[in-house]
C-alpha cells in the first residue's frame, strides 16, 4: 500500500554499495518507494554509480551524473569519462583519501554529496516537503580488514548534512526486519540476512503481535565484509586475471620474479579499478610490460584500463553470476575490439570458488545467534534479502541451518529502505538508532 507523497513524515535512505533506494512514510505501517524515470524505464532502484567528464560549462570544469544516467553518459563517451561504482566500500578506509578525477581530487564525502544530490534530483526532491525524520541505513560491519567505524561515521555525517535535517543511522538488516514484520500477524523471532554488494549483515528481532506497545525489539546483530562484490572478484580471479598476467613473471636484471599481486588486487576491486587510469599507474604497467615474460598479458590489462572497459567487464561477470543462479551452466563472454574472453562455467565451479566466503558467512550467522543467546530452532522466520540472497549456495547455507519452510524472500532490493522509512515514524525510534561509537 502506498502513501500520499505530500504526507510523508519520514524518509528512509538505503545507500548501498551497488544500489540505492529511498522510501517515504506517513506512519509506521505504510511506505512508498521513490520512483525514477531512468533511461531504460521506470525503477525504484538507483545504481550507486558516478560518472565524471570535463566540461567548462560546469562549475570547476567537471561535469557529473549518477545512477542510471551515469551509466548512460559513460557508455556514450567511455574514453573521456571516469566511472566510479561501489565507492561506498571505501567509507571506512583510512587509506582512501581522495579520488583523482582529471584535475580534481574529491574526498569520499564530496563524492557522496554529488551522488546524493543526483539521487534526490532525479527522484523529484523527496526532501521538498520537509520530512521531520531522515533514517539512513548503515552496515553492521563495514568493508575492509580494519574498518575505521569513527571515520565512516564522520564521512556519512558530512555526506548527509546537505539534507538539512538530523539523520538517524539504523543497521540495514534492521530496516529489512521492520519491513518484513509488517507481513506478520503473530509473535515471532525473526532473523534477517541482508546480502549487499560490500557486506553481509544479520539481525535478530523479536516481533510482537500487531497492536503491541513495541512491535519489534532488536536482539542482536553481526556482519562481515563479504558479499556480492567478493563473489564477483572470485569470478575475475579465476577467469579474467590469469589472462592479464596474474601468476606470470617478469625479468629483473638476472632474476625472474613473480609479478606483484598489488596490480591484480586493484583490478579486482570496483572501488579501485576505475582509479587505475592515471599517469603513474599506466607508466608502471608500461614498464612492467617491457620486462614481463608474457608482455601480451600485461598489454591486455593496459587496454582495459586505458579504454575504460571495466564497467563492461564487470557487467559480464554479473551476468554470469545471475545466470548461474538460475541454471547449472553458463557461458562467460567478454568481447571488445582488442580483447575477447570466453569460458564455459558450471555452477559447481562457481560454488567451489566462493566456498571460503560461504564458510565465513556461516560463521557470522552463528555469531549473531550466540549474541542473542538463541539456537537455530528458536528462530521462526528467516528473511533473505539483497541480490546475492538469490545465489543457490547462499540459500542452501540457511536451508541447512533453519530448514526450507522457515525461509522467506521478496523485495530483495527495496525492503531495507521500506523498513527504514517505517522506523522513522516508530514511537521507539531511539531504540533502533546505532550509537555513534558502536564498534559492530
Amino acid at each position: 500500500m502506498g502513501v500520499g507523497m505530500g504526507g510523508a513524515r519520514a524518509i528512509g535512505i538505503d545507500f548501498g554499495t551497488t544500489n540505492s533506494v529511498i522510501a517515504r512514510a506517513s506512519d509506521c505501517a505504510h511506505a512508498e518507494m521513490i520512483a525514477y524515470a531512468a533511461p531504460d524505464g521506470p525503477t525504484s532502484v538507483f545504481r550507486s554509480a558516478l560518472c565524471f567528464w570535463q566540461d567548462e560549462a560546469f562549475r570547476g570544469g567537471l561535469a557529473h551524473e549518477a545512477g542510471p544516467w551515469a551509466i548512460a553518459e559513460y557508455l556514450d563517451f567511455p574514453q573521456g569519462s571516469r566511472f566510479l561504482q561501489s565507492f561506498k566500500s571505501v567509507a571506512a578506509s583510512a587509506s582512501f583519501e581522495h579520488a583523482n578525477l582529471f584535475e580534481k581530487r574529491l574526498k569520499f564525502e564530496e563524492l557522496g554529496q554529488i551522488f546524493l544530490s543526483h539521487l534526490m534530483q532525479h527522484g523529484g526532491d523527496p526532501m521538498k516537503d520537509a520530512p521531520e525524520c531522515v533514517v539512513v541505513g548503515r552496515p553492521v560491519r563495514y568493508v575492509g580488514s580494519r574498518p575505521d567505524v569513527a571515520l565512516a561515521r564522520k564521512r556519512y555525517d558530512a555526506m548527509f548534512a546537505m539534507l538539512g535535517r538530523p539523520v538517524h543511522y539504523v543497521y540495514e538488516p534492521l530496516g529489512a526486519a521492520y519491513s518484513f514484520a509488517s507481513r506478520l500477524s503473530d509473535p515471532a523471532t525473526l532473523l534477517v540476512a541482508d546480502f549487499g554488494g560490500g557486506t553481509s549483515d544479520f539481525s535478530l528481532v523479536r516481533v510482537e503481535a500487531p497492536g503491541a506497545a513495541r512491535r519489534c525489539v532488536p536482539l542482536a546483530s553481526a556482519g562481515i565484509g563479504i558479499a556480492g562484490d567478493r563473489f564477483d572478484y572470485r569470478i575475475m580471479d579465476h577467469l579474467v586475471l590469469p589472462l592479464l598476467g596474474k601468476g606470470g613473471t617478469y625479468r629483473s636484471f638476472d632474476k625472474v620474479l613473480e609479478i606483484p599481486a598489488g596490480h591484480f588486487t586493484d583490478f579486482g576491486d570496483w572501488s579501485r579499478l576505475a582509479l587505475m587510469r592515471n599517469r603513474r599507474t599506466l607508466e608502471q604497467l608500461a614498464k612492467l610490460k617491457r620486462s614481463a615474460t608474457d608482455p601480451a598479458a600485461i598489454g591486455r590489462m593496459i587496454t582495459i584500463v586505458e579504454q575504460e572497459l571495466g564497467y563492461a567487464l564487470y557487467e559480464a561477470v554479473g551476468r554470469l553470476k545471475r545466470t548461474l543462479s538460475n541454471g547449472t551452466h553458463a557461458e562467460f563472454r567478454f568481447a571488445d575490439a582488442d580483447l575477447t574472453i570466453e569460458a564455459d562455467v558450471t555452477r559447481e565451479e562457481f560454488e567451489r570458488w566462493i566456498e571460503p566466503d560461504l564458510q565465513r558467512i556461516g560463521e557470522t550467522v552463528d555469531t549473531v545467534l550466540a549474541r542473542a543467546g538463541l539456537e537455530a530452532d528458536q528462530v521462526d522466520h528467516v528473511f533473505l534479502t539483497g541480490g546475492s540472497s538469490l545465489i543457490p549456495a547462499v540459500r542452501r547455507l540457511f536451508e541447512q541451518r533453519f530448514g526450507e519452510s522457515r525461509l522467506a524472500s521478496g523485495n530483495e532490493l527495496t525492503s531495507i529502505a521500506h523498513g527504514l522509512a517505517l522506523i522513522g515514524n516508530a514511537p521507539d525510534l531511539a531504540d533502533w538508532v546505532v550509537a555513534e561509537d558502536d564498534p559492530a
